[in-house]
């Protein structure tokens, strides 16, 4: 379990993820070596997952955004299963929820622009295994993107 204390770790370093250690430490009030090991007890506990730049996806050339919300012909493990790991190694689709009830799943897919986005669906989306329906909406705005958590 994660105390106060750990919790201001990460909610320092949900802001800032480049901090040093040492920068860290002052921030929250330790010294290095305690808040260093609290920090290396999180990542090992997998509380911390990873650390990533966060892109702003027009200024590499992936402005269109459109999420999909996916019905499957059939809900066995195995379908499921095929499904998943379709979605994971698809590069254009980066967010993918399992949901309750209908539909079974929904996408946040990228693209260049309304043609590649066609692309996308019809030649990666469509053809994902067991999907019975598909339906799409186009993201006008973003307005709070994956953000941190309420710590």
């Amino acid at each position: 379990m994660i105390d106060s204390l750990d919790r201001i770790i990460l909610r320092t370093l949900q802001k800032d993820g480049r901090m040093t250690a040492t920068a860290l430490a002052s921030e929250v009030g330790l010294t290095v070596a305690p808040c260093h090991r609290r920090l290396k007890d999180l990542e090992q506990s997998g509380v911390i997952r990873g650390y990533r730049a966060e892109v702003d996806p027009a200024k590499v050339g992936l402005g269109f955004g459109a999420m999909v919300f996916v019905t499957l012909r059939e809900t066995s493990t195995d379908a499921i299963r095929a499904f998943e790991d379709a979605v994971v190694a698809e590069p254009q689709i980066i967010e993918g929820y399992r949901l309750f009830g209908d539909p079974d799943f929904l996408l946040r897919c990228v693209a260049e622009d309304l043609p590649g986005y066609q692309r996308l669906y019809d030649q990666h989306l469509a053809a994902l295994p067991g999907v019975a329906k598909l339906t799409s909406t186009i993201v006008m705005r973003d307005l709070k993107g994956a953000g941190g958590l309420p710590l």
